[in-house]
């Protein structure tokens, strides 16, 4: 139920979903696609747009565990293989024998949706197709967004194809930068321009330069996390050190 800039984000995202329908009529018309199964829980809205445009049933394949925290922010590739497992579980009866749509609204390093690739084909699905209603993330944030070096975004340097042999998928499809301003401008015609540097590169402040973005990606990049990590570890209170007796029971005294 939020808006912003006057603008209400689940709208934009019904939005995003048909976009990406009619995209993918475009691009892969005749292909065979029993059902459209969101990644909880931010893509349900645009997963269920695109369900509909497309004629599709739209099925919850995947149940979250809602005790996990966001996997693209954890610091080690390792830790955020194995947290999505965690995370996620699937529902074999959505999955076995079938095309699956799998919706997501943007892919970042890639760790989860391959991990879900691997987990509907372990539940039975015969092809699996990944869409984002979000463009290929190829560029680091410099706005506050904790983003990882480009070197470890799965779109980065990399072509449709090679993207979909990484995570394992049959085909990838992203959606159209023009087609995501879109879905957002129609229910604002206000606004003219919008932030889009994790998709182009190019950004709205004139300060970030190439020296800048050097520093940030030797900062981000999970070596220079894991050396931050450990040298945390090390500075911590070590668990052998003694503590403080407790307090001598209370005694009540007889009046």
């Amino acid at each position: 139920d939020s808006v912003m800039n006057g603008v209400s984000v689940y709208e934009s995202r019904l939005n995003m979903g048909e976009k990406l329908a009619a995209k993918i009529l475009r691009e892969h018309p005749d292909e065979h696609i029993d059902v459209v199964i969101p990644i909880p829980d931010t893509s349900r809205t645009s997963a269920l747009s695109c369900a509909q445009k497309l004629g599709l049933p739209y099925r919850e394949g995947f149940v979250k565990n809602r005790y996990i925290g966001r996997t693209f922010i954890m610091p080690e590739q390792t830790v955020r293989r194995k947290n999505v497992r965690l995370k996620l579980n699937t529902v074999k009866a959505e999955f076995a024998g079938k095309n699956v749509l799998l919706v997501d609204d943007s892919i970042v390093r890639g760790t989860t949706s391959m991990e879900l690739v691997i987990m509907a084909r372990e539940a039975g699905a015969k092809k699996v197709f990944f869409c984002s209603a979000a463009p290929e993330i190829r560029h680091p944030n410099v706005y506050g967004i904790d983003l990882p070096s480009k070197k470890e975004l799965v779109a980065h340097d990399r072509s449709l194809s090679e993207i979909s042999e990484a995570i394992g998928c049959d085909w990838v499809l992203y959606q159209d930068l023009a087609d995501l301003e879109d879905a957002v401008r129609c229910l604002n015609p206000a606004i003219t321009a919008f932030e889009t540097s994790t998709f182009t590169g190019t950004y709205v402040t004139k300060d970030v330069t190439k020296e800048y973005l050097a520093k940030l990606e030797n900062a981000r990049n999970n070596s220079a996390k894991k050396e931050r990590d450990d040298s945390s570890s090390r500075c911590s209170t070590p668990s052998h050190v003694e503590r403080a007796p407790p307090p001598p029971p209370y005694k009540l005294e007889s009046v």
